[in-house]
């Protein structure tokens, strides 16, 4: 019988795998429009989320008294999930997951505005050590004016006012109504692209892109009952083998060899993660920078 922090670390890593596969899903889809993606992202998305509702609440599950918060919610989370989504589709998967980890540095920031929060010199450290590696993995992109390397960093700024936006509203919504109205407003903006031109899937391609939307919501939900279960320093540091996922995929499937510079930019984002991570276990905050809530 496993214990409740033994069974918290297997769902962060059912969670940290299933992400991963998503990612590489994303990435396999290219041939189909960005909007169509968010479409099964969304609508399939709901379908392991449906099993979060309480059974009480399943006529009445989409009311609350905040929903302006609510749609700043998912207008964040709809900005970051188009951006990761082309990021993925035209980027090396190492980069993509290492710009990623940079999240955590821009909820530093913004908690600092946005919720009063004081942040000390350790924490600043970090943010410096951070920001100087994500300069070093995006190089080529500053030297070439590719804009595709400042996708990952929308996705690091809309992730940041997203957690900020979860934290602020879970103070009374409950964390299935969250997920509910964004994998909606992700449905309904796939929608609204269809007369951009959609593409007909054939059966193999149309289950692709449906496991896009069952493993997204599978991987929050994982993520969820793993914070649940266990303590919060015990299993967060296991989403950085997404990084090592990345890489190994990344080289077997799409032959990318990440550049030293690369390398060295993650360790230092990566680094500076968890800086922040136990710091704010230290002062006893909430962890939400752990979270994708894609």
């Amino acid at each position: 019988m496993l214990t409740k922090n033994q069974l918290g670390f297997l769902y962060m890593f059912l969670s940290v795998c299933t992400f991963s596969v998503m990612d590489l899903l994303v990435k396999w889809s290219s041939d189909y429009p960005t909007g169509e993606v968010l479409f099964f992202r969304g609508f399939f998305g709901l379908l392991p989320t449906y099993f979060l509702i309480p059974k009480n609440k399943l006529k009445n599950f989409y009311t609350t008294e905040r929903s302006k918060e609510h749609l700043f919610r998912c207008l964040m989370g709809l900005m970051a999930l188009i951006a990761i989504v082309i990021a993925l589709r035209e980027l090396p998967l190492a980069v993509v997951v290492s710009l990623s980890y940079a999240a955590p540095l821009f909820i530093t920031v913004l908690s600092i505005f946005l919720l009063s929060e004081k942040v000390g010199v350790f924490r600043w450290l970090a943010v410096i050590i951070g920001f100087i590696g994500v300069i070093i993995i995006a190089e080529p992109g500053f030297k070439g004016m590719n804009y595709l390397y400042f996708l990952p960093l929308i996705f690091c700024i809309g992730m940041a006012f997203v957690t900020i936006m979860i934290r602020k509203l879970s103070t009374t919504e409950p964390i299935w109504l969250i997920s509910i109205f964004f994998t909606i407003t992700i449905s309904i903006a796939g929608l609204a692209t269809i007369p951009m031109g959609w593409k007909m899937p054939n059966f193999q391609d149309f289950i692709l892109l449906s496991l896009i939307g069952v493993t997204g919501g599978s991987a929050n939900l994982f993520l969820t009952q793993s914070y649940k279960l266990s303590e919060v320093s015990l299993v967060a540091p296991l989403k950085y083998l997404a990084l090592l996922f990345a890489i190994f995929f990344g080289y077997f499937i799409w032959n990318e060899i990440p550049t030293i510079k690369t390398l060295i930019g993650a360790s230092l984002v990566v680094l500076a993660s968890l800086i922040i991570f136990r710091r704010e276990i230290y002062h006893k905050q909430k962890i939400p920078s752990t979270n994708r809530h894609e």
